[in-house]
């Protein structure tokens, strides 16, 4: 089932969050435990971020340094599929440009259709650790190339003209979207043109950046409206956790924190006492949305599952 008709046919707001595949090496009931502890909300799809390898230099004894590639959360596919059969939810597994190749994608494409899954998000991707000696033309540089890809398998038409066949049901997919901007945009105004011809283009809903200030959101989607976009825009919060994270999530994500919010947690002596913060301004948040007709909330579980789970008991 797409996850747009999930949306468009729930009598209630839906609730939906992203997790991240185990770093290498660890176990997958990492991932388990976070499901197990959000399940009782009825989650509607479950989220599974991608990441590319990574490039380092090792040194070596000689002092020079020898360049390596690392996969620090493999297995966004096999993940999914691992999702979708002890649980029975639906996964959306990220496919993402950068770091991997138009042929990678075709591949993940096929496994991902093999194994019945077929909803995804379609996202750029973090060029950070990325090899910047990637081999021009033999990699996605936007989000809309990439749809331009899955829009074709879904016709049958791989790279190199080649034919797919057995395709019964296409992929569906959302997209990314930035209340305050994304931070290569030169403008808002800007951000949105591109942001409609996504939706133009096959993008089924679209889910937020994380944001902390719920009036960027409701301009965000008032802006969107005039401009014809009219496809499901779920809102996506993380709970603060850390004292650290006031000056790291506006840094890395470039969002603004409120000033209510940023002098409470200024006040906390302890990242228990950021927490218990954290989670009030996400109950807060999240109620205020609901209330004024988000379509549901998206959670970004990274380190707070036992935030969202608090927050969640409140509102679903």
């Amino acid at each position: 089932m797409r996850i747009i008709d999930i949306i468009n046919d729930s009598s209630n707001p839906v609730f939906s969050f992203e997790i991240l595949p185990p770093l290498k090496g660890n176990s997958i009931y990492k991932v388990y435990d976070i499901i197990d502890k959000l399940k009782r909300f009825d989650p509607k799809f479950v989220n599974i971020t991608s990441h590319h390898s990574e490039y380092i230099y090792k040194p070596l004894p000689d002092g020079t340094h020898r360049r390596v590639s690392i996969v620090k959360r493999p297995g966004t596919v096999a993940i999914a599929a691992a999702i979708q059969n002890r649980y029975g939810l639906i996964p959306v597994p990220h496919i993402i440009c950068k770091g991997f190749t138009q042929e990678e994608t075709e591949y993940a494409l096929l496994d991902l259709n093999f194994l019945g899954i077929t909803n995804l998000l379609v996202l750029r991707g973090d060029e950070k650790g990325q090899d910047p000696r990637q081999e021009h033309g033999r990699y996605h540089e936007h989000a809309m190339d990439l749809q331009r890809q899955i829009n074709l398998f879904n016709k049958g038409i791989g790279l190199d003209e080649m034919k797919i066949e057995g395709i019964e049901t296409p992929f569906a997919y959302g997209m990314a979207c930035y209340p305050e901007k994304h931070e290569e945009a030169p403008n808002m105004d800007s951000d949105i043109y591109y942001l409609k011809k996504k939706v133009e283009n096959g993008a089924d809903y679209l889910i937020t950046q994380m944001f902390f200030d719920n009036e960027k959101y409701f301009e965000f989607v008032g802006r969107c409206r005039a401009e014809g976009i009219t496809v499901p825009i779920l809102p996506g919060l993380k709970p603060i956790s850390k004292k650290s994270q006031l000056t790291v999530l506006p840094k890395v994500f470039r969002t603004d924190i409120p000033e209510e919010f940023a002098s409470r947690i200024r006040e906390c002596k302890t990242d228990a006492e950021v927490k218990e913060a954290g989670i009030e301004w996400g109950i807060r948040q999240a109620r205020e949305l609901l209330e004024k007709g988000a379509p549901g909330i998206h959670f970004y579980t990274m380190s707070v599952s036992d935030s969202v789970s608090r927050i969640a008991d409140k509102l679903f």
